[in-house]
């Protein structure tokens, strides 16, 4: 086998492959042997068919499975002879068979880029580390408040803030109707922001069975794709106007949200602890965050572009599933799929680099993935979709769905690292908004 590589760039290769022609000539004389035996074609008896004739029949066919077959078998003792370190499979090209009867190949592959470490230890990354407040805690009974309450119709008034409302409505984009954004009956609860704040604004003051037209500016980082950007007219009807009958806080209430709860100080520390949990799993989130941008910050150096366009390709194939979840493609969102995979260019970029990052800090501290490791990582997606720990590994008894898995849980030990060998400065707290402080003192009054 002769290899030559050649430096296309820093982190590609093109190598050339020959495989000698007594090599090759038995994995072809082996395949024509095999057709001659089992191939019946017109005019000669199964078996009996000259070569010369399978040959201009088949010709095509078995040099591209033999081929392919030569290419399995060498390519990775040519990366190994040549102490070439792909980090991803290569494109492979310019298959020929030569009439000196030997094979040649091209394999392009990308290389894992050389850098030094800089600074990852002691890396300096803003906790919030602060208790759950009281308040926090009321606005969370307030919002339980606000579900659990009866709702009774009123006809004498207005729609106004906190009323839920059922609307029939229609948008039109540049005078044309979209039909993703047309729904009959759709309940509203105005005032909540769970739709946009300036189209729940719109419906205050509205009246039952008032019909209305209202424009609407979408920003273009809207988190509906359908409406991102846009100037919307919605033509909406009022058709029923409901206000909530608020429950008395009490140890009632409290039964109420959940039977646990004997007291109405009992939901209090409940809701306190639930929000301190998801409190903490923001805070360790925005840790992350914090190392990856200082090592990312820290580390400048090119990544292999194949890996960029591949991470690419699968964050516009997340949008694709996530609009598909609603009934949507791209198309139907109005997304360009080029344009999308453009602006997801830089990100997929910071992934790549961040991740060579990562691997180099494993190399270097010793961080592997053990059985232990892989065993708690089972048991904990056991836990989370009630599977027993047998199912969860047949899940992954595929090697394809297992390697990403395991690099997760690798990442995962390295995070842990760089954690307890960071430096953590305790969040400022902001101060309150003035429309924060007005509505704190309204309710006081109340």
């Amino acid at each position: 086998m002769d290899v030559v590589v050649e430096d296309v760039s820093a982190l590609t290769k093109k190598i050339t492959i020959t495989l000698p022609a007594d090599e090759v000539q038995k994995k072809l004389d082996k395949a024509y042997g095999k057709l001659q035996r089992d191939t019946k074609i017109k005019g000669f008896r199964r078996g009996k068919v000259p070569r010369k004739v399978v040959i201009r029949h088949y010709k095509g066919q078995v040099e591209a499975e033999v081929g392919e077959k030569l290419v399995q078998e060498s390519y990775f003792d040519a990366i190994e002879k040549e102490k070439v370190d792909p980090v991803v499979h290569p494109d492979i090209s310019e298959p020929v068979f030569t009439k000196e009867g030997t094979f040649t190949y091209v394999a392009s592959i990308d290389i894992r880029p050389e850098f030094e470490l800089g600074d990852y230890k002691g890396i300096e990354v803003v906790k919030d580390s602060a208790p759950v407040s009281d308040a926090a805690v009321d606005i969370e009974i307030e919002e339980l408040r606000r579900d659990m309450a009866p709702l009774k119709s009123v006809e004498e008034r207005a729609v106004e803030k906190g009323d839920i409302i059922v609307v029939d409505f229609e948008g039109f984009h540049g005078g044309k109707a979209m039909k993703e954004v047309k729904n009959d009956n759709f309940s509203v609860d105005v005032g909540s922001g769970k739709l946009s704040p300036e189209f729940e604004e719109k419906l205050v003051g509205m009246n039952k069975d008032e019909d209305a037209s209202h424009e609407v500016d979408f920003p273009s980082h809207y988190n509906n794709p359908v409406l991102a950007g846009k100037k919307v007219e919605f033509r909406v009807k009022v058709k029923d106007i409901k206000e909530r009958v608020l429950p008395e806080l009490n140890d009632e209430f409290a039964k109420d949200v959940d039977e646990k709860h004997t007291t109405f100080s009992d939901l209090q520390n409940d809701v306190r602890e639930r929000l301190q949990k998801q409190k903490d799993e923001q805070a360790e989130g925005q840790v992350t965050d914090g190392l990856m941008q200082s090592l990312l910050g820290n580390h400048e150096f090119d990544v292999p572009e194949r890996l960029v366009r591949f991470e690419v390709e699968e964050m516009v194939k997340n949008t694709e599933k996530s609009l598909e979840q609603q009934g949507m493609d791209l198309e139907a969102a109005g997304i360009n799929r080029d344009e999308l995979a453009e602006q997801s260019k830089e990100t997929a970029e910071k992934r790549v680099r961040g991740d060579f990052i990562l691997k180099k800090i494993a190399e270097t501290e010793e961080i592997k993935v053990n059985d232990e490791d892989m065993e708690r990582a089972f048991k904990r997606i056991g836990d989370q979709y009630n599977m027993t720990v047998a199912k969860v590994k047949e899940y992954f008894g595929n090697r394809d769905d297992l390697l990403p898995f395991m690099n997760e849980i690798l990442n995962e030990k390295i995070l842990t690292f760089l954690r307890e060998n960071a430096k953590f400065v305790e969040a400022v707290a902001e101060p309150a908004k003035e429309e924060e402080k007005e509505e704190t003192s309204e309710e006081s009054t109340d």
